[in-house]
């Protein structure tokens, strides 16, 4: 196999592609994104009445790593509320699961204005490392704020193959916890799945690598656990990417 990558006690096993999610793996946009759905959700939930308060459990058991309305959805389904679907074009405050997601959409965006975001070093030197092997590699995130966060990193020229929210809209497939992205990723790069590793810190993310074909899923904890990253998928699980740098 060309342009090979060994990972560290992976029983000599090589892969030609890495796809990596994005916030939370190769940057700490997890956080923003974090904030602006505990912002957004808890006016939500003040705004209407609805009980028990959003804490950061609801974004690890029922949106992290999910398309932007997925995880609407069941976040308000955890408290028995249904609201019509609406339109990906309705404003921000709109009482529907597109209305509300674009409010979240907004503080997102003004968040991420006001505190920047820098990729973790660790992360960096895994791809550096895989640029020097010839590794393919992929972005292969639920928002449709990737293209924005990897330029805001300066990430943007660092990957060809970028399979977003946006791009799952586009093509009419499932998104995470389904494999379809990552599938679509591996396919861009021109490599089979079996010799793609997915690189994920959502439970939502290990448990699309798992669904599918992939040669090896590996769990980065960011703060879901390594038991719960175990439990959905991943093979092994690291704190951080430079743990992944091999032969």
């Amino acid at each position: 196999m060309n342009n090979a990558w060994a990972i560290p006690h992976r029983d000599d096993r090589r892969f030609s592609a890495a796809l990596f999610d994005l916030d939370g793996v190769l940057t700490p946009t997890a956080e923003v994104h974090m904030k602006a759905w505990n912002r957004m959700f808890t006016d939500y939930f003040a705004k209407h009445g609805i009980t028990p308060q959003y804490t950061d459990e609801d974004y690890f058991a029922y949106v992290d790593g999910k398309p932007r309305y997925d995880g609407v959805r069941a976040c308000l389904a955890s408290r028995g509320v249904v609201l019509p679907e609406g339109s990906p074009d309705d404003p921000a405050g709109t009482e529907t699961v597109c209305g509300v997601g674009n409010t979240k959409n907004d503080a997102f965006e003004a968040i991420l204005h006001e505190e920047g975001v820098e990729a973790y070093p660790g992360s960096i030197a895994l791809i550096d490392h895989l640029e020097k092997l010839g590794v393919a590699m992929a972005v292969v995130s639920s928002s449709r704020n990737a293209p924005a966060v990897l330029e805001a990193a300066g990430l943007a020229h660092r990957f060809e193959v970028v399979v977003d929210g946006n791009v799952v809209a586009a093509e009419g497939i499932d998104g995470k916890p389904a494999p379809d992205m990552f599938s679509l990723a591996a396919q861009r790069l021109g490599v089979a799945d079996q010799d793609s590793v997915v690189v994920e810190d959502a439970l939502s993310g290990v448990q699309a690598g798992a669904a599918g074909d992939f040669g090896l899923v590996v769990g980065v904890d960011r703060g879901a656990g390594v038991d719960a990253l175990v439990d959905n998928g991943a093979e092994m699980v690291v704190t951080g990417l430079e743990e992944l740098i091999g032969q």
